[in-house]
């Protein structure tokens, strides 16, 4: 009677093979898992740590600090910036830099001719105000202490501006001459007030923007209906008083042709700087700093304010100390990739490591298709034996030959490509080889008999010993 021979040991190799393509797909995907998921991270905590809602207080809200940060405002969220601005209007300048003060704001502006918060921190100089001191044509002004014996007319706009011209010229110390300052009427040009009968002196304190854009003053020089006046005090001035700087106006500043001024005249000067509070951290600030240097031309206002923005000064001894941020970024503005982005790096590699860690025990615990263990594929060579004692043909043998043969091909390529382990090898081994020995015997016998005999005493395998 010939065995039957199952096929079922023929699927095995394409079976293994769809158990290699299944790892080795699970191991491509938790890399790619493994990569995107690091970025992912890395980048949300990038996001997360810089991303902040600062609050900036300002005066009215038709005045330069409330356009300025509107401006600014929309600058960050067409630069898809992290930072974000909630600006909150109050009456007066002085209100906001105490909503600055109380630590309800995190962003301010002012004038250094106020009292500087303790927490401020310059972030950028937005603007300059500088004093001018104009007389009628013919009448030049050699000092300051002249202009006692004149009636002076003062120009300022802004709030506290009054005040300071004021404080500058000592007005408490002469009674007599602080009558003859007055406030000149809001509409009167500079021509106007000089002119005979009129004032003998004007005191203007303006911003220099507004004074490049501004045509009349070039004008009224030119026709020889004023003049621009050197304040030679200008150094000890500085020195008095904290927050004032030295200004020059430099020769053709207000006109190349003819020259207006004809040579340089010393000023002094007061700047409007962007504060933001020391708590803020470094980070943040250097990255406000980055948004306003980068795109400060799209910061101007129409009339000219913080048109010529400037870095902080970030000398220790500076009247308003820069934010560390900001002085970070305007000290070293140039950066390397790797010096900028370092600190990412180490968290990308410590993410890395992480998740790495997760999907390896993931693949190895869970997803993973187990190798084969080879101690396991013996039960198939015993099972070979076990059909050799009904075999009684050599077409039946060369059946078991070709399976048994087949068997050991599919543990060699199994262990080969990671679908059959090496535990309980020897044990396969040593079946393979009873097996294979027992064929043999097989087919001697069934040689000496003819090619079939039914009476050959067939050594038992391990089997079904």
């Amino acid at each position: 009677m010939s065995a039957e021979i199952p096929t079922a040991q023929a699927a095995k190799p394409s079976t293994r093979s769809r158990l290699v393509k299944s790892n080795r797909r699970q191991m491509l995907l938790f890399a790619a898992l493994t990569v995107i998921l690091t970025v992912a991270t890395v980048w949300g905590s990038r996001v997360w740590l810089n991303s902040e809602t600062l609050v900036f207080a300002v005066g009215n809200a038709n005045g330069p600090e409330a356009r300025f940060a509107a401006k600014l405002a929309a600058m960050l969220k067409t630069t898809n910036s992290r930072l974000h601005l909630k600006i909150v209007a109050n009456p007066d300048s002085a209100k906001a830099l105490a909503q600055f003060d109380r630590k309800q704001a995190d962003l301010a502006i002012l004038r250094t001719d106020v009292k500087v918060p303790s927490r401020a921190r310059a972030v950028a100089i937005l603007e300059h105000d500088v004093v001018l001191l104009v007389s009628p044509a013919g009448r030049k002004i050699k000092s300051l202490a002249e202009l006692r014996k004149r009636k002076v007319a003062l120009v300022a706009d802004a709030d506290g501006g009054a005040t300071f011209i004021r404080k500058l010229l000592e007005v408490s110390d002469d009674p007599a001459f602080a009558s003859r300052l007055q406030p000149a009427p809001p509409i009167a040009t500079f021509d106007q007030l000089l002119a005979p009968g009129g004032y003998g002196a004007v005191i203007a304190i303006a911003p220099v923007s507004r004074m490049l854009r501004d045509k009349s003053i070039e004008q009224q020089v030119r026709r020889g209906r004023l003049i621009l006046n050197d304040i030679g005090e200008s150094k000890a001035l500085v020195r008095r008083y904290p927050g004032l700087t030295e200004e020059t106006l430099s020769a053709g500043m207000l006109s190349s042709t003819p020259a207006i001024p004809s040579e340089d005249l010393d000023t002094v000067g007061l700047q409007w700087v962007l504060v933001a509070q020391s708590r803020l951290s470094t980070a943040v600030a250097g990255n406000l700093a980055r948004a306003i240097y980068e795109n400060k031309g799209e910061l101007a206002l129409e009339n000219g304010f913080a048109s010529r923005i400037e870095p902080a000064s970030t000398d220790k001894d500076a009247f308003i100390v820069a934010h560390q941020g900001a002085a970070d970024y305007i000290n070293d503005d140039t950066k390397s990739f790797v010096d900028r982005y370092s600190d990412l790096a180490y968290l990308g590699v410590a993410v890395l490591g992480v998740i790495g860690s997760l999907f390896a025990a993931l693949y190895t615990k869970v997803t993973r298709i187990a190798p084969e263990k080879a101690s396991e594929l013996a039960t198939a060579i015993l099972d070979i034996g076990e059909r050799m004692e009904h075999a009684t043909s050599m077409e039946a043998l060369d059946a078991l030959q070709d399976e048994l043969e087949t068997v050991l091909r599919g543990v060699v390529i199994g262990l080969r490509d990671g679908t059959i382990s090496k535990d309980g090898l020897d044990t396969f081994k040593l079946g393979y080889e009873l097996v294979r020995d027992e064929l043999a015997l097989r087919r001697e016998s069934l040689k000496r008999h003819g090619g079939h005999d039914d009476n050959v005493v067939i050594v038992k395998t391990a089997q079904s010993a």
